[in-house]
């Protein structure tokens, strides 16, 4: 062909060649081949070369699909026909790729979907990214040099005392910074401020440039960061947003931030050693005039303030506009859905921030979280307004109010350094949270291992600084803390999957472990010292709505323990754990008239009136329909008849319908005792229908004899004996029938008996008859529609 360019003409000459060879190909059968080979030996030589020229040319084309691809896996040899058949599977993904890829092309071409990358021409990467697994949760064991280790200012995990604010400066200050001071510096601050008059006002949002036509500047160099900080200072909002690592580091460690403006997108990597002197951002974010948009920002605003020293003035978190408004989703893939249209790779969200050079694929991710937020954060605004009624007092219409209130609180939210509690385990790292969630009972010797095993995974992790997840998982501790290993082998294998760290110090832990049991002989139970920790969690607040629970449905009493000791915890606050019941008492066995006074028992009042716990209510169902039972006293004083004349046994009638029919208002239940602070009613008409019910069951009680009298005199006439001579007179063995060899019957006796036997399939040819035999399709032919 002369002109490569074109297309047509060469789609057409193609096609014309592939139809050829296929009508040539489908002339001959393939299992006629073997025979054609035996008739002509140079048809066979042939054939075989025009194999190995077709193989070769499959090969070349496997090859090309996948050479540009981010597959792991090597095309498959296809080295003769048996392989073609043995490799079928990877030659068929290997078309499917390609398909999938000519259909994301065309996608992309058309505009169906948007393609996120960054421009090229921006983005300062000095060196090749590399490619990305599609896995990238592998990422996250990527062995690499610890990035911590070469900061200017490395993490210390063995602080006693209260975190200490990083801020040198304190810039927009309306209260100054005392230095050493610790507590929140931008309280005040916070507390003080007053919203800008634009998030009251219903505008246009301002659409967001082209994610593929604009680019994002990297910042890695302290001249870039202040060349970055003068363009801030311009804005009148920003997005943020960060990117956290907590594999390889006790704390955790802020890995990258992301800066957004209207007209442009930064990407700010936070490894470097000099990442303190991004302190100097607090003149943008602490800056009341321009207002910072972050989505969830409660955990960002801890890593601002412990790695970086920053603080947030002038906080929108759109997870709380979400939430105000209702929305059925409140993530940030929810909102990138739903207002610019975009599905959000969160594959990547697993992966490890700590790779340098990012990769491309995560610098696209990273920048999509804050270049699309400034869209949202106008159009969730007017929602907010339109949606919001200020005409109701007290602000109780006022939906952006709400969450400028509570976007504010995230703010004021203050880091706190972990310190670790040996003895109560209290604390974020501590142990007391861990074995409060799980149902164990562990003894002396292994509650004193599971905390020795604790301690010593905490320790290790603020050594080594990686997480304590990391170390060890919990449920090892667990494991350990029952099996109580002696030897390193036993460890081992007592704690599978076993981690590197747990391999290289298997030795240290079985001496703790050892020492621990020792101790634990001598040491205190698992429930005293969770005693310890419980009442003071009781005497907090709970955080429960009173219609959920228990104790809104329990009227309280003032006791005289309450009046002595006025700290106490107050009897809706129940503890997690306890020796005995709150019901029952100490011991589940004892009755309820032995094992409780009448003092105790008089304290107590239900608003559900029970019945006395005795042995009638414990019988057996069938008795107890059958046969009347007398109304049992009550057994305790709170307890009263329900009437000043309780009905006899032999007076009550015992009726089904009566025991289903709908109660009155002021009638108590029957068989129950009335509450103490009800009042029992006798009405004429309960009389009457109880006077009926009797009435009705006498009837039926001689009806019933009737008919069983003349049913035995009917067969005593027919056997010819009296009642009382067969009651009396004795079996006769001698004279009875033989079962081995009966006698033999007559024709006559014969035909009576089995006229007496009842047949039971007698009427089972009397049953309908069911659908016949299905109608087998014939070929050429349907059954459904007949021509």
């Amino acid at each position: 062909m002369d002109k490569l360019g074109d297309f047509p003409t060469l789609q057409a000459s193609i096609t014309s060649a592939l139809v050829s060879t296929t009508r040539t190909a489908a002339q001959l059968a393939n299992e006629d081949l073997p025979f054609h080979r035996s008739l002509d030996s140079s048809l066979g030589t042939s054939l075989d070369r025009q194999n190995a020229r077709l193989l070769g040319l499959a090969q070349r084309l496997l090859g090309t699909a996948t050479a540009h691809t981010e597959s792991v896996r090597p095309p498959p040899r296809l080295s003769d026909i048996d392989a073609v058949e043995g490799n079928w599977r990877a030659v068929v993904d290997v078309v499917d790729s390609l398909l999938e890829r000519a259909d994301t092309a065309l996608d992309e071409f058309t505009g169906a979907v948007r393609r996120l990358s960054p421009g090229l021409k921006e983005v300062q990467a000095p060196e090749k990214a590399p490619k990305l697994s599609r896995i990238t949760a592998s990422l996250r064991n990527l062995e690499m040099e610890k990035p911590q280790f070469t900061f200017d200012n490395v993490p210390k995990n063995d602080e006693r005392q209260k975190f200490v604010p990083l801020l040198q400066k304190k810039p927009h200050a309306v209260v100054p910074r005392e230095d050493g001071a610790s507590g929140h510096p931008y309280q005040a601050e916070i507390e003080q401020y007053q919203y800008p008059a634009s998030v009251y006002e219903f505008a246009e949002p301002i659409m967001y440039h082209p994610f593929e036509t604009t680019g994002a500047a990297y910042v890695d160099t302290e001249e870039s960061m202040y060349e970055m900080l003068q363009e801030l200072k311009q804005a009148t909002e920003i997005a943020v947003d960060l990117e956290h690592h907590d594999q390889r580091s006790y704390i955790g460690i802020v890995s990258l931030m992301q800066i957004s403006t209207r007209d442009k997108d930064w990407i700010v990597d936070t490894l470097k050693p000099w990442r303190r002197k991004l302190e100097c951002l607090n003149e943008v974010f602490a800056n009341p005039n321009i207002i910072k948009i972050l989505h969830g920002a409660f955990m960002d605003v801890m890593w601002l303030q412990r790695d970086l020293g920053l603080y947030l003035v002038g906080l929108f978190d759109t997870h709380y506009a979400a939430r105000a408004l209702g929305y059925q989703g409140g993530s940030y893939a929810y909102l990138l859905k739903r207002f610019a249209n975009v599905n959000a790779q969160k594959q990547y969200q697993l992966a490890d921030w700590r790779i340098r050079p990012l990769p491309q694929e995560l610098l696209d991710y990273a920048r999509s979280d804050t270049h699309y937020l400034l869209y949202i954060f106008d159009n969730m605004r007017n929602d907010l307004i339109t949606k919001s009624d200020l005409s109701k007092p007290d602000h109780e219409g006022d939906k952006i109010r709400d969450v400028l209130v509570r976007s504010s609180e995230t703010a004021l939210q203050q880091y706190e350094a972990p310190v670790y509690d040996t003895e109560l385990g209290q604390g974020p790292m501590g142990w007391y949270k861990l074995l409060a969630r799980t149902p164990a009972s562990l003894t002396k010797e292994q509650f004193s291992v599971f905390r020795a095993t604790h301690r010593w995974r905490d320790d290790v992790a603020r050594d080594q600084d990686d997480s304590v997840h990391f170390v060890m998982p919990n449920h090892q501790i667990f494991t350990i803390a029952k099996a109580m290993p002696k030897t390193k082998a036993s460890l081992l294998g007592a704690a599978q999957p076993v981690s590197q760290t747990l391999r290289l110090r298997a030795d240290e832990l079985v001496a703790v472990i050892i020492k621990a049991e020792d101790d634990g002989r001598e040491g205190e139970e698992m429930l005293d010292v969770m005693s310890r920790v419980e009442p003071q969690a009781a005497r907090k607040p709970a955080k429960v709505e009173a219609a959920h629970s228990v104790a809104a449905f329990v009227p309280q009493t003032s006791s005289p323990a309450a009046k002595e000791n006025p700290n106490m915890a107050p009897p809706s606050s129940l503890p997690l754990r306890s020796t005995k019941s709150a019901f029952w008492g100490p011991a589940f066995g004892s009755s309820v008239q032995g094992g409780r006074s009448a003092s105790t028992i008089s304290n107590i009042s239900l608003t559900v009136p029970l019945p006395p716990l005795n042995a009638d209510i414990f019988a057996n169902p069938a008795e107890v329909s059958s046969t009347p039972v007398k109304a049992s006293e009550p057994s305790s004083p709170i307890l009263t008849p329900m009437s000043a004349e309780p009905l006899e046994a032999e007076e009550e009638a015992f009726v089904l319908k009566q025991l289903g029919k709908k109660r009155k208002r002021n009638e108590p239940l029957d068989g129950m005792a009335a509450q103490s602070d009800e009042v029992g009613f006798h009405d004429d008409e309960d009389d009457r229908l109880h006077g009926k019910a009797e009435r009705k069951k006498a009837r039926k009680d001689a009806k019933r004899a009737a008919k069983a009298v003349v049913n035995s005199a009917d067969s005593m006439a027919a056997n010819g004996v009296e009642e009382e001579a067969e009651e009396d007179q004795p079996f006769d063995y001698t004279s009875a029938p033989s079962i081995l060899n009966p006698p033999r019957e007559s024709k006559d006796q014969m035909k009576a008996r089995r006229k007496k036997e009842i047949n039971p399939y007698a009427k089972s040819m009397d049953a309908p008859k069911g659908l016949p035999r299905a109608q087998r399709e014939r070929s050429g032919r349907s059954m459904t529609y007949k021509s």
